[in-house]
């Protein structure tokens, strides 16, 4: 075990409101599907914004409804993501970076794009890393699994999945785990799901269905549908679990 390992959803909150002990620094990937509506949120948090293919169409397309009193053009003018990377199999070009990466069709366009952001981030800030990835939930199933195959291949970065409704990111075996809740904007709903092997032993507290050293497997039991209790949740298990917990109506 190697200790500690702090998680916040305060990326939810606005800039101004965010008086969290867990600080990171944060990055943006878009993918190809419908944005949440507190995209703009997470824009603002974030040092660098990454296109993931087709996801330049969802901000060139769907960023100015969230300014429906604002002129398109100038929305598009602010929200230009830094860099498009992917395989280019759904974009249109419309001036930002382009990186094509069409000869490299054994990864996913989100597995690129988090691997573009840790090559641009030095080694001595990797540790406070946080890649929120928006559209990664919803859709087809296959790209789901595709996207939390990322969490897994690299679990030693922080990677969040976002949509609408939930998110999504690894809590790994060689860490205790701490999450802070931010009830304003996330519960009562969560989950934890072991992933990649059965679990032989996963105990919380903060749940209203608390594990203690519970064995969690698909085929048995899982913990789904559970409940928030208050405003810390601790997590030790000794396999990778999922983490999952709604999200309100921003």
């Amino acid at each position: 075990m190697e200790g500690l390992m702090s998680h916040s959803s305060n990326f939810l909150l606005p800039p101004s409101d965010n008086n969290s002990s867990v600080s990171l620094k944060y990055a943006l990937v878009i993918l190809n599907q419908n944005l949440p509506k507190f995209t703009p949120l997470l824009w603002d948090h974030a040092h660098i914004r990454v296109c993931a293919d087709g996801g330049a169409n969802r901000v060139f397309d769907e960023m100015p409804l969230c300014f429906p009193k604002l002129n398109p053009s100038n929305v598009r003018t602010r929200y230009k993501p830094d860099a498009i990377k992917g395989d280019m199999d759904s974009i249109r070009t419309e001036g930002t970076k382009i990186i094509d990466e069409s000869e490299d069709q054994d990864t996913t366009d989100l597995h690129k794009c988090v691997a573009y952001i840790r090559d641009l981030t030095p080694d001595t800030d990797k540790s406070e890393l946080c890649i929120l990835a928006v559209g990664a939930l919803g859709g087809r199933f296959d790209h789901e699994m595709g996207n939390i195959n990322v969490l897994c291949r690299f679990s030693n970065t922080r990677v969040i999945l976002l949509s609408d409704d939930c998110l999504i990111h690894l809590l790994p075996k060689n860490h205790s785990h701490k999450i802070f809740i931010q009830s304003s904007v996330e519960g009562p709903h969560c989950g934890l799901v072991p992933i990649g092997m059965p679990s032989g032993s996963s105990t919380t507290t903060g749940l209203k269905w608390d594990l203690n050293e519970t064995e969690m497997r698909f085929g048995g039991l899982v913990s789904t549908s559970n409940i928030i209790k208050g405003d810390i949740v601790t997590v030790q298990s000794d396999s990778d679990l999922l983490w999952t917990i709604s999200i309100k109506k921003l």
